[in-house]
């Protein structure tokens, strides 16, 4: 009995590590990742992300987030083609590398951004990590990272978020047409008993669906988180 559970082990093991399964966490988790273009309430739960902090605009060429940005990438592709190497994370499975994301601030935050002057964002740029990256998996690929890659890691962070209660939307257009949104976004919730939440731990936060190098700004789909806690009584239509 015990020779056949353990053959029967074996052969479902070898099933399923045969199968093509990819992960693809925007396909498995939609509410997340691509909501509607209409205002959702949603109640995001912890996840974790390889996440560099920083400050200053985003556009700058070959500035501080630009370089997060190759950062995040590499960790991320170590972890990902580990399944080639030596070493080969506990539990591992592949995955579509998630969306690029970013959580916004001021230094005096007031829920408003100048869309003129980004000198003055402070940003946590991010990307999902799988559910079997722990601290010591991370620890590795970021060495790895910077012994095959020639990058410094020593900045680099292994975050767990929890967002809670949120409202977010899916943004089409460009990054500084993001204001229309958010305003349809507070109406939303104004209208809902519920008003933005940003603090010093609560985010504006970003995902970034579309690559810019390859799609018109017309066309670049962001979704626009922002955490919030309810005031009142929903308005009556």
């Amino acid at each position: 009995m015990y020779l056949y559970r353990k053959i029967l082990d074996k052969t479902i093991h070898t099933i399923f590590n045969n199968m093509t399964n990819v992960i693809d966490y925007k396909k498995a988790y939609k509410e997340l990742y691509l909501p509607k273009s209409e205002p959702v309430i949603i109640d995001v739960p912890e996840m974790t992300f390889v996440a560099v902090q920083g400050k200053g605009n985003p556009n700058d060429e070959n500035g501080a987030y630009q370089k997060a940005i190759e950062i995040l990438y590499s960790v991320q592709y170590t972890i990902k083609m580990s399944k080639k190497g030596y070493s080969v994370p506990a539990g591992y499975f592949d995955y579509v590398v998630p969306p690029l994301e970013g959580f916004w601030w001021l230094e005096k935050p007031d829920g408003n951004f100048s869309i003129e002057d980004k000198s003055h964002y402070h940003w946590i740029s991010a990307i999902r990590l799988p559910e079997f990256v722990d601290e010591k998996v991370f620890t590795w690929a970021c060495t790895e990272a910077s012994k095959k890659k020639k990058i410094d890691t020593h900045h680099v962070k292994y975050l767990k978020i929890k967002e809670g209660l949120c409202v977010q939307c899916l943004h089409t257009g460009a990054y500084d047409n993001e204001p229309e949104t958010l305003k349809v976004m507070h109406d939303f919730m104004a209208k809902n008993g519920l008003q933005s939440d940003i603090n010093d731990t609560r985010r504006h936060h970003e995902i970034y669906l579309s690559d810019p190098r390859k799609t018109e700004a017309s066309a670049w789909k962001t979704v626009l988180r922002v955490p919030v806690r309810c005031v009142q009584a929903a308005r009556t239509q």
